[in-house]
């Protein structure tokens, strides 16, 4: 009979992520992923026939593709705390009593506001996976495992040389299909940008860790 410490699992056994690697997820089943970042766009402000421009290019978009693609929005608590220590700092600083006064009562404003309202900020992305054909690395129908075949079989080396092509390959479709959505999303008047290794490594850490310190934002946009 098993024990219940013959069965116990880590956490990343239960993380579908094998590695982050030049910005690009990598699956472990095989499968790879890059996540955009988007802008937001406040569509109740625009025109009626700005917003049936936008609905146009965003289903045109949306028809052109011929993969997958996965949109999610992540809420954050707003983390307030440093802009209210700028403030203080700017009360410290101030010789005007009048401005000093006004600063101060601005930030016992914002602090009651933030204790009595849980205000938080939406981070909008799109996931752009790619699924390479299945590869037998070293076997007999790869190249690198035919030459590998006369020397005694597979190596290492030779595995790693081959995963390392793959990769760059497979990198190319990736970036091809990321353009596509880029143009795709611009032409609706949305923003992207690809997050990299240190930002898709902290985006999923946060998803993972729900209850952790937001450290704040991740990127930004400008005009």
């Amino acid at each position: 009979m098993a024990t219940s410490a013959s069965v116990r699992k880590s956490t990343q056994d239960f993380v579908p992520i094998k590695e982050i690697r030049d910005g690009i997820v990598v699956l472990k089943d095989g499968g790879i992923l890059y996540i955009l970042m988007a802008s937001s766009t406040n569509f109740a402000l625009k025109s009626t026939e700005e917003q049936e421009a936008v609905l146009i290019q965003y289903r045109n978009f949306l028809n052109s593709l011929d993969f997958s693609i996965q949109f999610f929005v992540e809420s954050r608590k707003l983390e307030i705390e440093p802009y209210l220590e700028s403030l203080r700092q700017t009360l410290k600083n101030q010789t005007n009593e009048l401005l000093a006064i006004q600063t101060k009562e601005y930030i016992e404003f914002v602090k009651s506001l933030v204790a009595s309202t849980n205000i938080v900020s939406k981070f909008f992305y799109v996931v752009v996976p790619y699924r390479p054909a299945t590869i037998n690395i070293g076997g007999s129908s790869s190249p690198f495992g035919k030459i590998s075949s006369l020397f005694g079989g597979g190596s290492k080396i030779t595995a790693a040389m081959e995963e390392s092509d793959n990769f760059a390959k497979n990198k190319l479709q990736l970036e091809q299909r990321v353009a596509v959505v880029q143009a795709g999303l611009s032409s609706a008047g949305i923003k992207t940008v690809t997050l990299g290794t240190e930002e898709a490594i902290e985006m999923f850490y946060k998803l993972f860790n729900p209850g952790s310190v937001d450290k704040g934002v991740l990127t930004s946009f400008t005009s």
